[in-house]
């Protein structure tokens, strides 16, 4: 009996250590949503499709670094087309930078839409809340504010701590 009061304590205990810390790495922080009245910005950058486990998916990406470290008031943006399920399942992905004029051998991307549904995520990584509550939570806005999405969703990555989710509005 006497070990099981002390199973019980340090399971209580560890539970709600665990809990704090989750909360101070910001776990419980809410999605700060908002409907912002712009495009979202041009981006230059490059097209990433195969398997997420290829060479080239990484040669993409550092050539998109290479070109934000000449640019540093830019950030890195992630569109995905087709999101994996898996590592050896096809993905499509842009990455790229908000630079508006932009550079030899990128492809720029200009979006038409005049307005986005804008999500703000600030947590630690290992807290920070999943693609599919963010765009769950981002899809409930729009349905509350009669809005209609245009299917596609564009991380804009502010620091390892905070990323936005840009969610153009048809």
């Amino acid at each position: 009996m006497k070990k099981l009061l002390i199973a019980a304590i340090l399971l209580f205990v560890l539970g709600v250590g665990g809990y704090f810390i989750f909360d101070l790495l910001g776990g419980n922080r809410p999605i700060a949503l908002s409907l912002v009245e712009a495009s979202p910005e041009t981006l230059a950058g490059k097209t990433f499709k195969g398997t997420p486990l290829d060479k080239k998916l990484e040669k993409a990406f550092s050539s998109v670094e290479s070109l934000q470290s000449l640019h540093p008031e830019t950030s890195l943006h992630t569109l995905y087309y087709v999101e994996p399920a898996g590592k050896l399942d096809t993905l499509e992905v842009f990455a790229g930078i908000n630079l508006p004029f932009g550079a030899p051998g990128m492809e720029i991307k200009k979006f038409t839409e005049s307005r986005y549904i804008l999500a703000k995520v600030s947590s630690n990584k290992w807290v920070m809340p999943s693609p599919e509550s963010i765009k769950a939570q981002i899809q409930d806005y729009a349905k509350a504010k009669n809005l209609t999405l245009s299917g596609y969703y564009i991380d804009k990555i502010i620091s390892e701590t905070e990323v936005h989710v840009l969610a153009p509005v048809r």
